[in-house]
């Protein structure tokens, strides 16, 4: 059940995706045809625009969490997008929230809900054993990043600095290296496979079978019901 549960979670922002992005579009193709494009208009869009990418950094978040590897990221990164998401509604909706201490706290969330979707579509990379460490400089750039940009938001005089920029500049260039290179081990890994791999390939098509029977049964017992 908790397969089907990550399962229902992942197609849940999918569809919500799927809905902002046509919301959006619909709207705005109306508002440049038939209306103004005043302030109402662009906290329409605004809202629209922020629930597609929460649904974004939720669906990333639940593709790793329905892989059944890690829940601990995939799951703060859902709870912290939702949450994000309904704090710029209350920056975007009626009048907007500006007090500094809620927009320093909604852009920390923002980035650590985007730091973990970010992690959740590294990790669902698979490695051989040689390039484990692959995903070790994932955690090791990646939250690292994150700490100095929320330290930044919360100490914003420091941006001007030149140690800041030159510090979260070669630490923004390590982290687009492991991404980068992520999906080109992931391939390496995949054209040699080893016998953890097949195993685990195996146990993940067992799994699979067993579910499909499952539901074989429960649909043959709701048959005879009837």
């Amino acid at each position: 059940m908790p397969e089907m549960d990550n399962l229902n979670a992942k197609k849940l922002f999918l569809y919500v995706f799927l809905a902002s992005v046509t919301a959006s579009a619909l709207l705005g193709i109306a508002i440049l045809i038939f209306g103004s494009f005043g302030e109402l208009e662009i906290k329409v869009l605004l809202t629209a625009f922020t629930v597609t990418v929460t649904s974004i950094l939720g669906l990333a978040c639940g593709a790793f969490l329905e892989t059944g590897r890690g829940r601990v990221v995939p799951i703060t990164g859902i709870v912290l997008a939702l949450i994000s998401g309904v704090m710029w509604m209350f920056v975007i909706w009626p009048d907007g929230n500006r007090e500094a201490l809620f927009v320093r706290g909604l852009l920390s969330i923002t980035i650590l809900s985007a730091t973990c979707s970010h992690l959740s579509l590294l990790l669902l990379a698979r490695f051989e054993d040689r390039f484990s460490w692959v995903r070790i400089s994932a955690y090791a750039t990646v939250w690292p990043l994150s700490a100095v940009l929320v330290f930044l938001v919360w100490d914003s005089h420091l941006i001007g600095e030149q140690v800041t920029g030159r510090v979260t500049g070669v630490m923004s260039i390590l982290v687009g290296a492991v991404t980068v290179m992520t999906p080109i081990f992931h391939w390496l890994s995949r054209a040699e496979p080893t016998v953890a791999g097949l195993d685990a390939e195996i146990a993940k098509l067992r799994a699979r079978i067993e579910e499909l029977e499952a539901r074989k049964e429960t649909l043959m017992a709701t048959a005879d019901a009837t």
